[in-house]
């Protein structure tokens, strides 16, 4: 037997005799890797004349052919054996009793939600229209009738971003969802209705502020309409979602610079045995703000003030949660704690 002969059947046996992939992936380094003993052979080559070198050569290549295979042979047999252990060692009784999953719940946010978008479409004949989060100085301010010396505009207010201003100035989060009324108004022909849902943005943190919320805003464009409306659409809406006819409203005069005139609604409500109930007493509790759209805010949203006016109203959405599902602090919202969730979270059935 050549030593060429000798040294593979020593490989052959090493590979066959293995029971381990960690000593089998060494086996291979020893045989095929850079310091290997096919490497070695081959080195053999460059002090060998061309006929030598055509003959060698083929006896290493034939060498390493049967020496791949033995190894992959080896090697798939292991990987089923090891496999077989895993799968010994992590048997699953079948027959026992799952664990409890958990169905979720609704977000009190998203009922309240659901909510109001269906009595603003099926009562009030109002369509939905959304904007983006990330917004400009123009709509958010400028088109609103905001002047550039109002507080609202100091970074104390409003989260500005890093990224380059254009035609429509610098970057923000919108801090309300009235930055959509511009483009409601230059995208649409009056008489019209719309609202919008969704989050805002503001420097703000403790138990009744967060530094983000969600608001609805409303606004109908039409010829001749003024207070007396927005007054009475207001009423029976807060009745209607709050489920309480003899739930009684009050407008007072307010400022907002997107509106003239401005008010604030309240409702009335009693405290009785510790507990808030609406509809009831003599006690005030502001829910929402609203007005007659300003004419300088009407021009920028190409409406003709000769021959149209505007009512506006907002809410907040976590706000008239909290007052029709008892909820004390709007921090747990967005606390993510699986308690407050079972406490006030609602089944799908709910809906």
């Amino acid at each position: 037997m050549s030593d060429l002969e000798q040294l593979s059947a020593s490989c052959i046996y090493e590979i066959e005799q293995c029971t381990d992939l960690n000593r089998l992936n060494e086996i291979k380094s020893k045989i095929f890797g850079k310091n290997g003993c096919i490497t070695a052979e081959l080195s053999k080559l460059k002090d060998m004349n061309a006929e030598e070198k055509k003959a060698f050569g083929a006896i290493i290549n034939s060498f390493k052919i049967s020496l791949k295979e033995h190894f992959d042979e080896k090697m798939l047999k292991l990987q089923n054996e090891q496999l077989e252990k895993n799968l010994s060692a992590e048997y699953v009784d079948v027959s026992l009793p799952s664990y409890p999953v958990s169905n979720g719940t609704i977000h009190p946010v998203s009922k309240v939600i659901e909510e109001l978008g269906e009595l603003l479409r099926n009562s009030y004949g109002f369509q939905c229209s959304e904007g983006p989060d990330i917004d400009s100085e123009y709509f958010n301010f400028t088109a609103m009738n905001i002047p550039e010396h109002h507080p609202a505009r100091t970074m104390h207010d409003t989260f500005y971003l890093s990224l380059p201003a254009d035609e429509n100035g610098r970057k923000l989060l919108r801090t309300h969802t009235s930055a959509v009324e511009n483009r409601i108004m230059t995208d649409n022909k009056p008489p019209f209705r719309f609202f919008t849902m969704g989050r805002v943005f503001r420097s703000d943190y403790d138990a009744t502020h967060t530094p983000m919320f969600n608001q609805l805003e409303g606004m109908i464009i039409d010829e001749k309409i003024g207070f007396a409306h927005l007054k009475w659409m207001l009423g029976d809406l807060l009745r209607k979602f709050f489920n309480t006819p003899k739930l009684s409203i009050r407008l007072r005069p307010s400022f907002f610079p997107f509106t003239e005139p401005s008010a604030e609604v309240d409702i009335s409500y009693k405290i009785e045995n510790g507990k808030m109930v609406l509809g009831e007493g003599n006690k005030w509790l502001e829910v929402c703000g609203c007005g007659i759209l300003h004419p300088n805010v009407l021009k920028m949203g190409n409406i003709d003030t000769t021959k149209f006016s505007g009512l506006a109203f907002g809410f907040g959405i976590e706000r008239l949660a909290s007052l029709k599902y008892g909820i004390p602090d709007l921090r747990g919202y967005f606390e993510s704690d699986d308690r407050w969730r079972n406490t006030f979270g609602f089944n799908s059935t709910d809906r």
